[in-house]
């Protein structure tokens, strides 16, 4: 008898076109690999079991009590290309409830589902250790994410273009609706089906949204200004996602699926990791514009239940999405201002930011280490090394600029809390999930707990901070799948 969640299972209430009852399908030797034990505590899941009961639960061996699994059916626009989808290697086990709120546990890389058209199910080692390993570093760094409880290995191999060591993942989300969840409701079964997504969607996470005088609009500008924020954090610590299609576009306003996701190294708004970005759709400047694109298809799934009249419905959506990209805009001005100090807004603000932009993208300027290197100065008469001009000449438009600031202590305050001094960088992600391949977790583990604090600037982060030398460099990466 397994008793750590408790689950409510309120996905299963909605029409079953939107799920399929299904079980994980059992593994030979479950090994547990990680274990989020503050996740844990923050989820009151209680007392741990011992190692080999967790690992014979999340690899699917056995299943909590209450458990009442499903893989859910969703669709998306992928690179722009409509496409029916659905849980292929997930299946959530139920909505564990904690303090009233619902977290959905899903076991990604659990078997074959109805949806696996002709993939496997499974996962394997490296990309379900690459996403605990990011998805909890963008938790410490503040930004609206899934989050990884375990991982777990399950003796067995999986082939992709070689045979890999299969893993899987246990993945907590404050829900899995996805755009692209509307967007099946809508292909499947029209406004009625809609609206009753519409409606357990409103209750789960904008339940404000029911005393609108319009709740459909109100919820459409909800989801847009969650996304635009969300955007803003990604762009905040150089996070390119590499997957925006509308499948993986939560309605909760979290980061869901860590794919081909990388963080950028040196400043270029055209930086692309994804192998299959082919021409740059999900580049890290199109982010912004992509969101909004994604929030325009929940729009055209929306436009019944916004007014019946279609021409009105269309005009009040298009106004959203023009004011999500306004909000966007607003977003991001404000959070640049964070990262160089500047809480007073003045007019002048913006071309001092697009100026140290333009400076960095034209000197191939390591991101991360230039805000952490400013935040560091800003309290002094110090001046990031170098011998440009125009970089010396921008550094004292900043000082001048900062100078105005009536409280000098809260704006260092605010660069250290916006500017980490480590992120996740690809070749020390790909050097520690490699050696995890060979049997060796130490670099992992050790690379994760430095990750936990990336705002904390100490002498032992130094190893973590160093940008890839040229042969180190990583410009591909892949979805796992």
């Amino acid at each position: 008898m397994i008793q750590i969640f408790h689950f409510d299972n309120s996905y299963r209430n909605l029409p079953s076109a939107l799920y399929s009852e299904q079980k994980p399908t059992p593994v030979n030797n479950p090994q547990l690999l990680m274990w989020n034990d503050e996740l844990a505590q923050t989820l009151n899941l209680g007392n741990t079991p011992d190692t080999t009961t967790l690992a014979n639960l999340f690899a699917g061996n056995t299943l909590p009590d209450d458990a009442q699994p499903i893989a859910q059916a969703y669709a998306g626009h992928q690179f722009g290309n409509f496409t029916i989808l659905g849980d292929g290697r997930a299946i959530l086990l139920g909505e564990h409830v904690n303090n009233g709120n619902h977290h959905d546990i899903v076991l990604k890389g659990a078997g074959r589902t109805p949806y696996s058209r002709h993939g496997d199910g499974r996962a394997a080692l490296a990309p379900v250790l690459r996403e605990y390993l990011v998805s909890e570093a963008m938790h410490a760094l503040n930004i609206p994410t899934s989050r990884a409880l375990a991982a777990v290995s399950t003796g067995e191999a999986v082939y992709r273009e070689q045979a890999e060591k299969g893993a899987i993942l246990t993945r907590v989300a404050r829900s899995h609706l996805r755009v692209g969840t509307f967007e099946y409701a809508a292909a499947k079964g029209g406004s009625e089906l809609v609206q009753t997504l519409l409606d357990y969607a409103i209750a789960r996470h904008y339940p404000d949204c029911v005393q609108a005088d319009n709740p459909t609009l109100a919820f459409l500008h909800c989801v847009g200004n969650a996304q635009a924020e969300l955007v803003s954090e990604w762009m905040r610590v150089g996070f390119i996602h590499g997957v925006m299609n509308t499948d993986n576009c939560a309605i909760s306003g979290d980061t869901l699926d860590y794919g081909p996701c990388a963080f950028m190294d040196n400043y270029d708004p055209a930086t692309v990791f994804s192998y299959i970005d082919r021409h740059g759709r999900y580049a890290y400047a199109n982010q912004p514009h992509i969101a909004q694109w994604n929030i325009a298809r929940l729009a055209e799934t929306l436009l019944p239940l916004i007014n019946s009249d279609s021409k009105r419905a269309i005009s009040h959506a298009e106004q959203a999405i023009h004011d999500m990209g306004d909000y966007y805009q607003d977003t991001w001005l404000n959070m640049m201002r964070r990262k160089l100090g500047l809480l007073n807004a003045q007019k002048d603000d913006e071309i001092l930011i697009n100026d140290l932009l333009a400076l960095m993208n034209n000197q191939h300027a390591d991101y991360t280490n230039t805000f952490a290197d400013l935040t560091r100065i800003a309290n002094s008469d110090h001046e990031i090394t170098g011998d440009n001009d125009a970089l010396r000449h921008w550094q004292q438009c900043w000082r001048t600029r900062l100078n105005d600031e009536p409280d000098q202590q809260a704006s260092l305050a605010a660069m250290r809390h916006a500017n980490p001094v480590i992120i996740p960088r690809n070749h020390q992600v790909a050097r520690a999930l490699e050696a995890a391949e060979n049997g060796d977790l130490q670099p992992f583990h050790d690379l994760h707990h430095a990750l936990a604090t990336p705002y904390q600037d100490s002498p032992d982060k130094q190893p973590y901070s160093a940008p890839p030398q040229p042969h180190e460099q990583i410009k591909n990466t892949f979805c796992g799948t």
